[in-house]
């Protein structure tokens, strides 16, 4: 049996804390071939996850906030804002699922928000994403300016740099 409290999250999150990426995961699956992926990911508010869709037919995601806030952005193609939905652990809105090729990104809204992810295997980092061209890449001086951009851009406004 695992037991996911207070004690388990800990490390999760000043490993998220301490990462450059500030953000960090934990595999419940096996390994990448499983056919079902369930991981916890922590992240700060200053983590960039950058625009992206899951390319294959069968990669959908399910999301559920158990502590803090995050903000989930879905898009058009073209980087047009589609919907915004905050979820919240123990709020209106917990979590989601979305279906296969979805340009989507999340943004942490709270120091320490975890949340778990499930989604269909295998997982095979080369193939997984593809990311949003008109947003900006990982590391690029222009982050922390397009985070601040994705909490106040409108449904139907422009994500584009």
């Amino acid at each position: 049996m695992k037991l996911f409290n207070s004690d388990f999250f800990k490390p999760l999150i000043a490993q998220s804390q301490d990462s450059a990426r500030r953000r960090s995961n934990t595999n419940l699956h096996q390994g990448p071939n499983d056919a079902v992926q369930r991981l916890f990911i922590a992240m700060e508010p200053d983590s960039y996850v950058r625009p992206h869709k899951h390319k294959e037919a069968n990669k959908w995601e399910f999301f559920f906030v158990v502590k803090g806030s995050l903000l989930f952005i879905t898009y058009t193609p073209e980087g047009i804002v589609t919907d915004k939905v905050i979820l919240t652990a123990g709020g209106e809105n917990q979590g989601l699922e979305i279906p296969p090729n979805v340009w989507h990104s999340t943004v942490a809204l709270e120091s320490e928000t975890v949340f778990f992810e499930v989604k269909e295997g295998p997982y095979i980092a080369t193939d997984d994403k593809g990311f949003a061209a008109w947003s900006p890449a990982e590391g690029d001086a222009s982050v922390a300016g397009y985070i601040n951009k994705l909490k106040t851009v409108e449904i139907g406004e422009s994500a584009c740099l």
